[in-house]
């Protein structure tokens, strides 16, 4: 499984990579160094500490984004979701090529901050949701309940929380203003996905739509 984790890292680190550089038309790119750099690093880091923790989920987690148990509308998101990344990640590049943007050095710093940010928020998820599968499914073999602890207190989707410092931070790292303006297309997604899942969720996990309605906000504590 750590061979997994270590092969399916290189090979996004390296898609990233090639994506960023060949749209930005140069190598000589500080601060893409660094963004991958600390992916490189923080894959097999944040790997480990979970197979040390979780083995269970670490294993879900290594699995096919496309899967049979997925609702077929999760698969077309995937799918989607999967390009919008793609076109993401290129615009950012162009926006590098185009000399478009001059983000100031200390912005560029706070994207670092958030993109660290998000991932040890992410691992506090994953310390309280051993069920937080990369696809929307119910997990009926690993007997899922409802997580109500942590971050789940306050909000039904944590993780796509989380996900809001990877679309800002990442953009800012790059120094890239184009990036940043695209971040919101990939916010509405999540929300699409949030509606797919929790559509899933209150069909078929026992006590969701109570919690549901304990717990008022999906994504944002006082806004949504």
């Amino acid at each position: 499984m750590i061979a997994r984790l270590l092969l399916q890292n290189t090979i996004f680190v390296v898609a990233m990579g090639a994506l960023l550089f060949a749209s930005a038309g140069t190598l000589h790119w500080p601060s893409a160094w660094v963004f991958l750099a600390t992916s490189a690093l923080l894959g097999p880091l944040c790997g480990w500490w979970l197979y040390r923790i979780d083995p269970g989920l670490l294993a879900e987690r290594l699995r096919p984004v496309i899967q049979r148990e997925q609702p077929r509308a999760d698969q077309a998101f995937i799918v989607i979701f999967i390009a919008a990344i793609l076109g993401w990640l290129i615009a950012i590049g162009l926006d590098r090529r185009a000399v478009a943007s001059n983000v100031p050095v200390a912005l560029q710093a706070l994207g670092f901050v958030l993109y660290l940010g998000c991932t040890a928020f992410t691992m506090w998820v994953f310390r309280e949701n051993s069920f937080a599968a990369p696809v929307v499914k119910l997990q009926a073999e690993r007997a899922q309940h409802v997580i109500s602890t942590g971050p789940y207190a306050h909000v039904r989707h944590p993780m796509y929380s989380g996900m809001i410092m990877f679309f800002a931070g990442v953009p800012l790292l790059l120094g890239s203003w184009w990036g940043l303006a695209v971040a919101p297309v990939l916010l509405i997604l999540l929300a699409i996905r949030i509606h797919i899942e929790e559509r899933t969720l209150r069909a078929g996990l026992p006590g969701y739509s109570d919690y549901a309605a304990r717990v008022r906000y999906r994504l944002l504590p006082g806004v949504w």
